[in-house]
């Protein structure tokens, strides 16, 4: 007998496999999830005036690569977005200053939505 612990969509589960023969079948029930602390969000940023950078895809914000008042030009790499369990790069449309960034590295995104403006 195994004891694992797996977490599906932020849920932990602690479970017990067992090995069985070859050829033999058995079905399993899953426990009652284990209860974890909620994260806690950082507070929302209003997005500026200038031209948003939003989210192709609905996905988990894994690295941020600018911060408020730098410098960008139209190509650079602004944020790694996970969706579908593969990282994609995000990169600036245009020449210019970050104004803000609305999202924080772990916050979960939706399709549309404005990570960050540049002015």
């Amino acid at each position: 007998m195994k004891n694992l612990r797996i977490t599906v969509n932020g849920t932990s589960y602690d479970v017990q496999v067992e090995e069985l023969a070859e050829g033999t079948v058995s079905t399993a029930t899953a426990p009652a999830p284990k209860k974890t602390a909620p994260v806690k969000a950082a507070a929302p940023v209003k997005a500026g005036s200038g031209e948003p950078v939003k989210a192709p895809m609905p996905g988990v914000i894994l690295d941020i690569k600018v911060s408020q008042g730098q410098s960008v030009k139209k190509g650079d790499c602004v944020f790694i977005l996970e969706a579908m369990k593969m990282e994609n790069e995000i990169f600036a449309p245009v020449d210019g200053t970050v104004e803000s960034v609305t999202v924080s590295k772990g916050q979960n995104v939706n399709s549309g939505e404005v990570l960050m403006t540049i002015n």
